[in-house]
């Protein structure tokens, strides 16, 4: 069995304060192979949030694997978004904004799908679709992880990022098996999968940290895959509670290469 913890939208800056130690108490327990992080560690990509958002990464205990979000980038600053977006995070949370992790049968591609141009909408290119696709391995479980979703129910009120149809066709065609996503604060899995199953699952994770009111819940997943199951631990942590709550459980099975709900 291999685990791996998925965090999304960290959000230091606007983060909630109480909730930290009870999230990585959690995430440390899990002893996960690898903890991957979708984005969105700061809220407005300034100096002392990335600070704030390295201390606690460097907490975790597992090896890490993290991509920008929009948030990652300067907001109000334009000459330093169009000039250095990435000075800060390269800095202080990783040089490498496509990182590759490869842990048990799982194989992790990270997609920078932030546009500097287009602060909050994203975009994947037909490039970094290609370098996804070449590096394809059949032997393995292939993951991709970004932080704007490639699909999105019709009452999300944000615009699709560029190039997502394109995206999830290629993949589903080249064999990607699992995106891993955030951006939106809601999560989803297994939501567009049709009654006969699919060859890609998307896991749309929500905010771990974020204040927001309005998200109502702080969140993250732990996902075990286990030859051809995987198995899900939704923890879920309401806003007008303190910590956490028992998790919840999710299962997918995979079939002649197509993900069903068990």
């Amino acid at each position: 069995m291999t685990r791996l913890v998925h965090l999304s939208d960290l959000h230091f800056g606007l983060e909630r304060a109480a909730l930290i130690e009870p999230l990585l108490e959690r995430v440390n327990a899990a002893r996960a192979d690898l903890v991957v992080v979708t984005g969105d560690l700061t809220h407005r990509g300034r100096s002392a949030q990335f600070a704030h958002a390295a201390a606690f990464l460097r907490r975790i205990e597992a090896p890490l694997f993290a991509v920008p979000g929009n948030h990652d980038i300067p907001l109000y600053r334009l000459d330093d978004r169009v000039m250095q977006p990435y000075l800060r995070y390269r800095r202080d949370i990783s040089e490498n904004l496509e990182p590759v992790g490869h842990v048990g049968r799982l194989r992790v591609q990270g997609v920078n799908s932030v546009d500097p141009m287009a602060w909050q909408r994203g975009q994947i290119t037909a490039a970094q679709m290609r370098r996804v696709t070449d590096r394809i391995e059949p032997d393995c479980i292939n993951i991709v992880a970004l932080h704007h979703p490639l699909q999105q129910r019709p009452e999300i009120d944000k615009a699709l990022m560029r190039g997502a149809p394109e995206a999830v066709a290629l993949f589903e065609l080249k064999g990607v098996d699992l995106v891993l996503s955030g951006h939106l604060h809601i999560w989803a899995a297994g939501a567009f999968l049709p009654p006969d199953g699919r060859g890609m699952l998307q896991i749309q994770a929500g905010t771990a940290l974020c204040a927001r009111e309005t998200d109502l819940q702080n969140e993250f997943a732990v996902l075990d895959f286990d030859g051809s199951d995987l198995l899900i631990e939704r923890h879920v942590a309401p806003m007008d509670q303190p910590g956490f709550l028992s998790p919840q459980f999710l299962r997918f099975t995979r079939v002649n290469r197509r993900w069903r709900a068990a």
